[in-house]
């Protein structure tokens, strides 16, 4: 059973159709950068590109970064103001004709984990973070998703929440070592240990391939491992998201 996946981000915008029963994808998978600005209607034309460029037909599942509830975007995160309020899967369905189920971006990677990757069979409390443009949470409990825990919107220091601190893309923008980024990170981690008392930590999105350069600086005192499914875990656990709209007939 195949379901288009996309997940869309503060800097790209990413697609491809999954077998939703193996988690793997069917084709190689698309990118678009994210428009500048990003607003709802120019991003919505990329997610119609993407839609033409597969000929896809039938349901799609998105991933978007910022909490979502029965698909309206309930802020805007890194994306433009004006995402808030957003009926988004009306907006998406009106602009290609095709039907759409939307939830939040770290919910999907996190989805994608605990199926097909390192939270497989994991039990207890599990945070699946993804370190990118921001830094994305999905949190599980006994394999069920939790949604919406948006804890790199934890606010930190000067009223900022903690992704301006300590995301990849505050890594690249302060031209931080991978010891220094670390140091942040583990600030970020000791901060949710402290509040949640998580049982296990997955670490994800683009800046968790350089794992090994910062891993002998984190000190939290939770198991930590790598994701496996990375950079293809937005797209299928929107996937897997969208698959909700087979079930509706």
């Amino acid at each position: 059973m195949e379901v288009l996946g996309i997940d869309i981000g503060g800097s790209g915008i990413k697609g491809a159709p999954v077998n939703i029963e193996t988690g793997e994808l069917t084709a190689d998978r698309i990118r678009f950068p994210t428009p500048s600005p990003s607003k709802p209607v120019e991003v919505a034309k990329v997610v119609k590109e993407i839609l033409d460029h597969f000929d896809w037909k039938g349901p799609v599942g998105c991933g978007f970064p910022t909490v979502i509830a029965n698909g309206k975007a309930k802020g805007h995160s890194n994306m433009d103001p004006e995402w808030s309020g957003v009926q988004i899967d009306e907006l998406f369905r009106k602009t290609t004709g095709q039907n759409f189920k939307v939830i939040n971006d770290a919910d999907a990677a996190g989805l994608a984990e605990m199926k097909f990757g390192a939270g497989q069979g994991r039990m207890g409390l599990v945070f699946v973070l993804t370190l990118g443009t921001g830094i994305g949470s999905g949190v599980f409990y006994n394999g069920e998703l939790l949604p919406n825990f948006e804890l790199g919107r934890l606010l930190y220091t000067n009223g900022k929440p903690i992704e301006y601190y300590a995301s990849d893309a505050a890594r690249v923008r302060k031209e931080l070592s991978y010891k220094k980024w670390g140091k942040r990170i583990d600030t970020f981690l000791h901060h949710i240990v402290r509040l949640f008392s998580p049982d296990l930590i997955i670490l994800g999105g683009g800046g968790s391939k350089k794992f090994h350069k910062f891993a002998d600086i984190l000190s939290v005192d939770v198991p930590i491992i790598v994701a496996e499914t990375r950079n293809e875990a937005g797209i299928i656990g929107a996937a897997m998201a969208g698959a909700e709209l087979l079930k509706k007939g």
